[in-house]
């Protein structure tokens, strides 16, 4: 068995960032993430979010690439609720994702932020770097030796 502590903070949104997470839905897609992520031998630390969007904090075994954890995850679910709950809107994720990795130190405060979300979308007390994920490349600046 190998040793590891390794904490993302995740975001997706939905397609074009329509409002799918319903209220009916929200219960059902987040009980298909905990479950899937269980099954992955990956742990969810906290899941929440807003109609267009989930923040995922989760620590994923280095077993598995977090691409192919979110690939996973969000294939699955959209599968998972377009077959279980009859509705008009199809359901759908958009291309890509924002993953910020975490510290232990941390993981108490982001997971906070998680479980806090409709609360800080109401309030307007959200993190901006962190509600800004679009389907683009946003890399990390480059280091420079001087």
């Amino acid at each position: 068995m190998a040793l590891w502590r390794l904490y993302y903070h995740l975001v997706w949104t939905t397609k074009n960032r329509q409002p799918l997470i319903t209220p009916t839905r929200e219960p059902e897609l987040y009980g298909y993430i905990l479950g899937k992520s269980d099954r992955l031998n990956s742990i969810v630390h906290a899941i929440g979010g807003l109609e267009d969007h989930i923040h995922l904090i989760a620590s994923i075994p280095p077993t598995l690439s977090i691409a192919d954890f979110v690939q996973t995850l969000k294939g699955g679910s959209a599968y998972h609720l377009n077959h279980l709950l009859a509705s008009s809107d199809k359901f759908g994720w958009q291309n890509g994702y924002g993953v910020f990795s975490l510290g232990s130190k941390q993981l108490d405060k982001a997971a906070n932020y998680v479980n806090s979300q409709k609360e800080h979308h109401h309030n307007q007390t959200t993190i901006a770097s962190l509600e800004n994920i679009t389907d683009k490349n946003d890399l990390p600046p480059r280091w420079h030796p001087k």
